[in-house]
């Protein structure tokens, strides 16, 4: 099939329009990556550090600084509000639709950098932060909804992909400015990096007026008519085209299955087969921050500054640059390696690049030269095996797991335990690795604790993770109701046409073992009566 992703044959259409309107969805994680990274260099500013400082001085330089609590106050928060934006995307997307949901995304996010873009202290920075958190937190659960319900089967792993490469080119532009501005000793040293953000949102907010809402989200309101049209823009068929009446007919079909089994609430999330999808999805989430990745990029610039290394912002940005560069072969290998082996390849490699960096840093110490080298070099090679799986498929997993009816209840709550794990690393790292009285001053020895998390991210794939390449959404459900064992689903082959159980199920809770088994049955009756009228016939003649 040669190096790019090729659409299969005798499909109609074109996935032009759905894939460039997943990649600009995806320009939202600009806005996630760029906010998540800014605020690394910001804490390594000195005129920031002296301007919020409320009287604590640092003893290594005697200057005026913050203590580690108000930075894991200030950096955790960001989390904290990601945590509650992400809870409150599903009704807002449920209500007003995916993509006035990114318009309102926008808004509050937007309020938050106006926040900390005048805040000369820390309370009204720290409630920036918030407010700014809140609006990626809806982004963040958000755009994989959209994309989910907008891309073909085919290149779907791809695009939701793309999300997280938005997510590390943030980071890398966050470095970048950070770099131009560290040695402004006036407010504009941190006031230029908070307010270049206004340019992203923008470009978000004016895209999202054109962007058509996605044709999951109208069969769910009952707009078959807007349905239609909305697919036919995003697969350049006209709306009577075979091929398109055919994916319509089968997500309907889907939603009325789902329907006949009862209306969905945020308890049934947690009930049969969705409990466990919904499991999978928050561990898979909270394992991805667990990998020590954040870590990084939240407090890599401090951490390198406080071993000894010179120049820790060029790090930062060399460490941005890999992040960039390593996902895009994440987006080529979760369509050609699939999920589940994609995943189980970057646990691997981070695990054993973790484990190096703890043993050379606690082992030979920081402070040697060819330590600090080696260091860097592995921590370099770890965000590849991070960028390059875990990064981008977490995202793709999730948008993936569940059925129109609770996909956005459920999502939220997926992105939400990402966040929460997101608060937590945050709030406690600088207690972990710094220096001051009653702190654990783990410093390199924290990768131990990542490290062990990687690999435990190894079982976790191999139990819980289900292949889901190739195939469409509604299909999902039938891998998790005829499959029991993730290790047992790669090489499944989905039977079921919904608008046959459709057909059978007349109202009854069927489980969809048994409306497929019944919808057989039924064809399996009609072929026999043909060919006994034909024969019938045959023999009048």
């Amino acid at each position: 099939m040669g190096f790019l992703i090729q659409k299969p044959e005798g499909t109609a259409g074109s996935a032009l329009p759905a894939i460039l309107v997943g990649l600009f969805v995806a320009f939202g994680g600009v806005l996630f990556g760029y906010d998540t990274g800014t605020i690394g260099g910001i804490l390594g500013m000195k005129y920031w550090r002296e301007q919020f400082s409320t009287g604590y001085i640092n003893p290594k330089d005697h200057l005026p600084d913050v203590t580690a609590a108000q930075t894991s106050e200030i950096v955790s928060i960001l989390s904290a509000g990601t945590f509650f934006g992400a809870l409150t995307a599903a009704p807002v997307a449920d209500l007003i639709g995916r993509r006035l949901g990114l318009v309102a995304c926008n808004v509050v996010f937007c309020i938050g950098v106006i926040l900390q873009t005048v805040a000369t202290d820390i309370p009204l920075f720290v409630a920036g932060r918030f407010f700014a958190g809140y609006g990626v937190g809806m982004i963040s659960a958000t755009i994989p909804l959209y994309q989910s319900e907008t891309s073909p089967k085919w290149i779907r792993g791809a695009v939701v992909g793309a999300y997280q490469l938005a997510i590390t080119i943030g980071l890398l532009l966050a470095a970048i400015v950070d770099n131009a501005t560290k040695h402004r000793n006036d407010t504009g040293s941190y006031r230029i990096p908070i307010a270049v953000q206004f340019a992203w949102a923008i470009i978000l907010f004016v895209g999202c007026i054109f962007l058509p809402e996605t044709p999951r989200f109208h069969i769910k309101k009952g707009r078959h008519e807007a349905a239609a049209k909305s697919l036919s823009v995003l697969r350049r068929l006209d709306v009577d085209h075979p091929a398109l009446l055919e994916e319509l007919s089968e997500i309907n079909a889907n939603h009325e299955y789902e329907l006949s089994l009862g209306k969905a609430s945020y308890l049934d999330c947690f009930r049969g087969n969705l409990g466990k999808r919904l499991f999978t999805g928050c561990a898979l989430q909270a394992l991805q921050q667990l990998t020590g990745v954040n870590f990084i990029f939240y407090y890599g610039t401090s951490f390198f500054q406080n071993s000894g290394i010179k120049n820790p912002f060029i790090i930062s940005m060399i460490t941005s640059a890999i992040n960039v560069a390593s996902t895009f072969p994440g987006l080529y290998l979760v369509e050609k390696w699939g999920r589940r082996n994609l995943l189980l390849f970057g646990a691997i490699g981070m695990a054993v690049c973790q484990f190096i960096v703890a043993i050379t840093g606690t082992v030979v110490g920081v402070e040697n030269m060819a330590a600090q080298q080696a260091l860097i070099a592995f921590v370099c090679i770890y965000i590849f095996f991070f960028a390059s799986s875990w990064g981008p498929v977490a995202w793709v997993v999730t948008g993936e797991l569940f059925p129109l009816k609770v996909r956005a209840k459920s999502l939220s709550m997926t992105t939400a335990s990402n966040w929460l794990l997101n608060w937590a690393i945050g709030y406690a790292t600088p207690y972990l690795v710094n220096n001051e009285p009653g702190d654990a001053n783990l410093g390199a020895k924290v990768f131990f604790i990542w490290g062990g998390c990687c690999f435990i991210c190894i079982f976790f794939v191999w139990a819980m993770i289900y292949e889901t390449k190739g195939l469409a959404l509604e299909q999902v459900d039938e891998l998790y109701a005829k499959v029991d064992k993730a290790w047992k689903s790669p090489g499944f082959v989905p039977t079921v046409s919904f608008q046959d159980v459709q057909d059978v199920n007349g109202g009854r809770k069927l489980s969809l073992a048994e409306a497929e088994n019944e919808a057989t049955r039924k064809r399996s009756v009609a072929h026999s009566e043909n060919k006994g009228n034909m024969t019938e016939k045959h023999l009048d003649v």
